[in-house]
Order: structure tokens, then C-alpha cells, then sequence
């Protein structure tokens, strides 16, 4: 027969298992009492910070297509869909009512300008080469592609799902310019 009444393990046991539930009790008690009233608004600032960011870089690359199309009419037909795609990446990451920085050509046209860089928020001078000035709208495209998987680590699910989407695109893009149908 084993014995019936306390022992020391049975009360180191029950003090260990107090002390757990106090410690437990007093941690979960603690940030309570601490937090402000109301909702946190860092993961609504972090979002929003980082919309305008990734909303910055789709626009930089919507002028760039602008610019391309200005300096090169004849590459119109080919690059008009792509720049739609983008302009429409750029409105979906900026989220519900929100509004997208218009082209600095709203409307590219030939007529719009032919200087190297027609675009305020284009990178550097459009090629003189039509091959050349895709090379580097495709470049243009795989930057933006890969900042915006980059910034996949920092967005919430929703946003992530969106930016992973957008940047499959941009590589998309990418093929299409550099190996695809040259027509």
C-alpha cells in the first residue's frame, strides 16, 4: 500500500501548479492594462504606408510605359494592354476610394511628346531603339515585380494574396516584352 496523505512531491506539485496559474494570470492581466482604449492604429498605418509605396512604384511604371509609347509610336499597339494592366495594378493596390496620381501623359499619344523622357516619374531616358527601350521597360517591369514580392512579408493576407498576383503579372509583362511576339 502506498501512502494516503501529503507528500513533499504532491506539494512541490500543487505549489508549482499555483505558481504557474498566478504567473499566467498576472501576464495575461498585464497588457490589458497597459493598451489605450480603442484599436491600434499601427496595422492600419502600416498598411496604408505601404499601399502608397507599392501604389508609387505601379505609377513610376505605368509613366514609364508612357514614356516608351511617346518616344516610339510604332510600339503603341504592343504596349497599350500591358500599360492598362499596370494603371489597373496600380488602382487595385491602392485600395477602395482611393485615388490613383494621374499619368503625366493621361492619354499616351505620339503626339504627346518625343523627348527621351516624357514621364516626370520615369527613371532615365527612353533608348533610341525600340528593341532597347523594351530591354529596359522590361527591366523596369522586373524591379517593380520584385519590390512588390519583396514587400509581401510586410502586408496582411489580403494584400499579400493582391501583391502576389500584381508581381506574377509584372514578370508576365517582363516575358512578354523581352521574348515574346516582337510582331
Amino acid at each position: 500500500m502506498g501512502r494516503t496523505g501529503t507528500t513533499r512531491r504532491r506539494a512541490l506539485l500543487a505549489t508549482g501548479a499555483a505558481a504557474v496559474g498566478l504567473l499566467t494570470g498576472c501576464s495575461n492581466d498585464e497588457p490589458e492594462s497597459r493598451r489605450t482604449p480603442g484599436p491600434s492604429p499601427d496595422p492600419a498605418r502600416t498598411e496604408a504606408a505601404l499601399r502608397v509605396r507599392l501604389v508609387r512604384a505601379s505609377t513610376t511604371l505605368r509613366d514609364e510605359y508612357d514614356a516608351v509609347i511617346a518616344r516610339h509610336p510604332s510600339l503603341t499597339d504592343r504596349l497599350t494592354p500591358l500599360r492598362a494592366a499596370v494603371a489597373a495594378h496600380a488602382a487595385a493596390l491602392a485600395g477602395p476610394g482611393t485615388k490613383v496620381p494621374r499619368s503625366a501623359s493621361a492619354s499616351p499619344s505620339p503626339s504627346s511628346s518625343a523627348s527621351p523622357s516624357a514621364s516626370a516619374g520615369h527613371s532615365g531616358p527612353v533608348p533610341e531603339e525600340p528593341a532597347a527601350a523594351l530591354k529596359a521597360l522590361a527591366a523596369a517591369e522586373r524591379r517593380t515585380a520584385d519590390s512588390h514580392t519583396a514587400a509581401l512579408n510586410d502586408a496582411a493576407p489580403e494584400l499579400a494574396r493582391l501583391l502576389a498576383s500584381v508581381a506574377a503579372a509584372g514578370a508576365a509583362h517582363a516575358y512578354l516584352l523581352t521574348k515574346g511576339d516582337g510582331r
